[in-house]
């Protein structure tokens, strides 16, 4: 009768904390051991779900505080920890730990509170210089392949360092080095948001 009223699907040995809120419930499914911690909220579509037919836990572990994005879907007895994100439609078979945020198919973590990296400074003036923006991502809300940029960047910024002290000491046997080849670090001719960047960078110190 519920189901049929509310589009949500809560089986009866669920067991589920205090203060639990679903949003926009169509379609939320939640299966017979699945446990909830307290203040946790679902958005439409969320599919607390199993894997196997096997007697004993078969599905999912939240716990306190978790948000779980519209059409996601967290499968098997695993754990969400306190704190947890997870992104619209993500699929995630793995635990997720405290504070993370999961997206993705399959699911993928993305951010976990941790301290600055010791090269964040170097890092952004690095970005800085090339012009880029990781894709537009923000410290709030972090892109996989800005990862990926950031060990770009130090590597960069420490080649970038090595060359400068090798022109230099080069430069004091006589020797002048020709960088005349290298093509600028820069923005491409097309911005990420697909608007003409005209705005040249500043040249490399040393070139």
């Amino acid at each position: 009768m519920v189901r049929w009223l509310t589009g949500i699907e809560i089986h009866p040995g669920a067991t589920i904390g205090r203060r639990f809120f679903i949003d926009h419930g169509m379609g939320v499914v939640i299966g017979e051991t699945a446990e909830i911690g307290d203040d946790c909220t679902l958005y439409h579509g969320v599919t607390l779900g199993g894997t196997s037919w096997k007697k004993g836990k078969r599905h999912p572990t939240l716990m306190n505080n978790v948000v779980v994005g519209a059409g996601a879907k967290v499968l098997g007895p695993i754990t969400v920890n306190s704190g947890a994100r997870v992104g619209s439609n993500a699929v995630i078979t793995h635990d997720v730990p405290e504070n993370g945020t999961v997206v993705g198919v399959p699911g993928r973590l993305v951010r976990h509170k941790e301290e600055p990296h010791e090269n964040q400074e170097k890092r952004d003036a690095t970005a800085e210089k090339l012009g880029f923006d990781a894709y537009g991502a923000t410290k709030e809300a972090p892109d996989p392949v800005a990862t990926a940029i950031n060990s770009m960047l130090d590597h960069i910024h420490v080649m970038d360092e090595k060359m400068l002290t090798m022109c230099a000491a080069l430069k004091q046997l006589g020797m002048e080095v020709d960088v005349s080849n290298l093509p600028d670090l820069g923005p491409c001719d097309i911005s990420p948001s697909g608007r003409d960047d005209d705005q040249k960078p500043e040249k490399i110190e040393g070139e």
